[in-house]
């Protein structure tokens, strides 16, 4: 707090000396001592309290900074499903489009799979 050399208390010791006087002395040093010490432990209390809301501070704008992170990505996350919904249902009609305009293709290509997998299903019957 104050910069005090040896020298200075030297003199403050003896003046104290001369002005309060020998029998008086250790008891006024003593009393000092307390008052310092309550000075000392309001002003680290003090820089504690002022330290402490300064990293409330910025904790808190730490957190808004993370909730507005958040929020930008919610909506990203929003854009990108609509957008991905959409390319579903542009699909969907497409594929729908594409089943109505070849339904004899389908047909036969479905009607040989099946007669394809009847041929080639392994019957009951032991082989002899």
């Amino acid at each position: 707090m104050f910069d005090l050399g040896f020298a200075e208390m030297v003199v403050i010791a003896i003046v104290a000396l001369l002005v309060i006087g020998p029998e008086r002395l250790p008891t006024v040093a003593r009393k000092a001592g307390v008052y310092f010490a309550r000075l000392r432990r309001f002003v680290t209390n003090v820089k504690a309290d002022v330290e402490r809301e300064f990293r409330t501070d910025e904790l808190q704008r730490m957190l808004q900074q993370q909730q507005d992170e958040l929020q930008s990505l919610k909506e990203i996350v929003k854009d990108t499903q609509q957008d991905v919904g959409m390319g579903e249902i542009a699909d969907s009609l497409r594929d729908t489009a594409e089943a109505a305009t070849k339904p004899v293709a389908d047909a036969d290509t479905a009607a040989s799979a099946t007669a394809s997998e009847t041929l080639d299903a392994p019957s009951d019957k032991p082989r002899a």
